[in-house]
């Protein structure tokens, strides 16, 4: 097989360490988190048989949190070459890996353990040589610090450049069916493409995370895209039982976007991130397996306005005024039931 998909949390982390262990001469690897102890091992051990070993680390982020620190510190006390992510994008949250030249992982994962045992994520593994030598020479620009400019055939999906291009072209290409998992549902131009797509006829499925599970500085703009989908009748879902970490686009069960972009402005705009298309029968069979499972395995998000207070009201005691509810509804309807 050329390329095929990895699915967390079913797959578990065998298939990466098994790639790092028969790795032969070299491993390029950059991450946005790193902590894995299964993995640092195998990343060390590689190293010490002989393999040539860069690690690119995301410093911390944009909070200033730093998670990185003692993993860093691990490998570079083991011998491991490690350098902080390019300082030209604002956080790199790229997840890719290449092993030999020969094979490249693209993936929504960190190495992180949760990220192999509870979160729904994925990772779209190729040994299609001009996708392969695109990720080294990224990688190696990154290094270096020099600029990286992907050709106009790229297979791959690159920001900052052609990502919200190749998303929006890739929703509008969708004729009957558009199954979306994503943790953000912010960017104006993704919305409106998902939007238009409903309007003419697709069936769109949009699983999300839950607006308790955003950030609080991300919450206006997360709640105001999930509602604007469902106030024009694009199902809203949740998943239960796993945490949605996923960055997927599955359209007509045919073709797929798998990677590390989240649907919001930051990503498209200022960070590195990277996502690669397919057309695979393999791992479109899968997926259209997996995608199934998810959403009988989800339920309807209530995104009214009682739905999303009564959410939300442990979170922000300004969430009503930041996100224009009016509460004189749900006050009555709490005054109606006492009065009962």
């Amino acid at each position: 097989m050329s390329r095929y998909l990895v699915v967390m949390p079913d797959d578990s982390a065998q298939p990466i360490l098994d790639a790092v262990s028969h790795a032969a001469q070299s491993l390029r690897i950059k991450m946005f988190t790193f902590s894995d102890p299964h993995l640092l091992h195998g990343v060390i051990a590689a190293h010490r048989r002989g393999v040539k070993v860069r690690v690119m680390l995301n410093p911390a982020r944009r909070s200033g949190e730093s998670e990185n620190e003692a993993s860093r510190k691990t490998l570079t006390d083991a011998g491991v070459e490690v350098l902080d992510s390019n300082p030209a994008f604002d956080l790199t949250h790229e997840k890719s890996m290449v092993v030999d030249d020969h094979t490249a992982f693209v993936m929504s994962l960190n190495w992180e353990t949760r990220n192999f045992t509870e979160t729904r994520d994925y990772a779209v593994v190729t040994k299609h040589g001009h996708e392969v030598e695109e990720v080294a020479e990224c990688f190696d620009a990154d290094w270096e610090r020099k600029e990286f400019l992907p050709g106009a055939n790229s297979q791959l999906i690159w920001c900052i450049g052609n990502c919200r291009q190749r998303m929006a072209q890739f929703i509008d290409t969708a004729k009957r069916s558009l199954w979306a998992q994503n943790e953000r549902y912010q960017d104006p131009v993704i919305i409106e493409r998902l939007v238009r797509a409903n309007h003419r006829g697709v069936k769109v499925h949009v699983l999300a995370r839950p607006p308790h599970k955003l950030k609080k500085e991300k919450l206006i703009e997360g709640v105001g895209g999930l509602r604007i989908l469902d106030d024009v009748g694009v199902k809203v879902h949740k998943l239960k039982g796993l945490k949605l970490h996923a960055k997927l686009l599955f359209a007509d069960g045919v073709q797929a976007i798998v990677g590390s972009i989240n649907l919001a402005p930051g990503s498209f705009d200022s960070r590195r991130e990277l996502a690669i298309e397919v057309h695979d029968d393999v791992i479109a069979d899968r997926l259209h397996t997996i995608v199934h499972q998810d959403w009988e395995n989800s339920r309807p998000m209530d995104l009214s306005d009682e739905g999303l207070l009564a959410e939300l009201e442990d979170k922000d005691e300004h969430l009503a005024e930041d996100l224009a509810i009016n509460t004189n509804n749900r006050n009555k309807t709490k005054a109606k039931g006492k009065s009962n």
